[in-house]
């Protein structure tokens, strides 16, 4: 019997990972745990078109950030 949630579940176009998308109320969304700048943004969105998990979300703004040659967020 599968849980009931007025959310789509999507999966992380990068890992696969399902998760609940609340692209309608996307600040209460876990993608919005996930602080980017305007640089990080572009450079993610150059890579993918859809949804990312919060992982990697984080790890692709490392990746930026070590490209980059800029401090990782801890």
């Amino acid at each position: 019997m599968q849980a009931h949630t007025k959310h789509e579940i999507v999966a992380c176009e990068r890992c696969r990972s399902p998760f609940e998308c609340k692209a309608n109320s996307f600040t209460k969304c876990q993608c919005m745990t996930v602080q980017l700048n305007l640089n990080e943004t572009q450079y993610i969105s150059e890579l993918y078109d859809g949804c990312l998990c919060a992982s990697c979300l984080t790890a692709l703004r490392n990746e930026y950030r070590l490209l980059m040659n800029l401090p990782l967020e801890q």
